[in-house]
């Protein structure tokens, strides 16, 4: 996803990108319950709104725009995704995007869950 610009990002198919995400960290050995819990904390959407976005088809840019809670933790994502520091990005829409990306990178890479919810001793399920 680093190649893609920013606005053109936002009109891009979200069930492409999701694939592209669970693509990411199945290769790393995760799982798409891990990929799905993720993007539910950041987002709000449950599990089944989750499934519903990906058979309508929304764009990227709507499915941020109309997450129905975000996570008030995101704010505490910080690092660096694609040579940019997600927590300088300026135009807030995008920051969602970054902040995503940082979770599903962490989430690759092998983080445990409860610190990629950003939970204090909790695993934040």
């Amino acid at each position: 996803m680093c190649a893609v610009s920013d606005h053109k990002v936002f009109q891009m198919s979200f069930t492409k990108l999701y694939n592209l995400l669970l693509n990411k960290a199945v290769r790393k050995g995760r799982t798409q319950a891990e990929v799905d819990e993720v993007i539910c904390w950041l987002t709000g959407y449950s599990a089944p709104e989750l499934d519903r976005l990906r058979e309508i088809d929304i764009t990227y840019g709507d499915f941020f725009r109309q997450a129905p809670q975000p996570n008030p933790n995101r704010v505490l994502i910080r690092g660096v995704v694609c040579g940019v520091r997600v927590e300088k990005v300026e135009d807030p829409l995008m920051r969602e995007v970054r902040y995503l990306d940082k979770l599903i990178d962490e989430l690759a890479k092998g983080k445990p869950m409860e610190k990629i919810l950003r939970t204090p001793g909790g695993s934040g399920r």
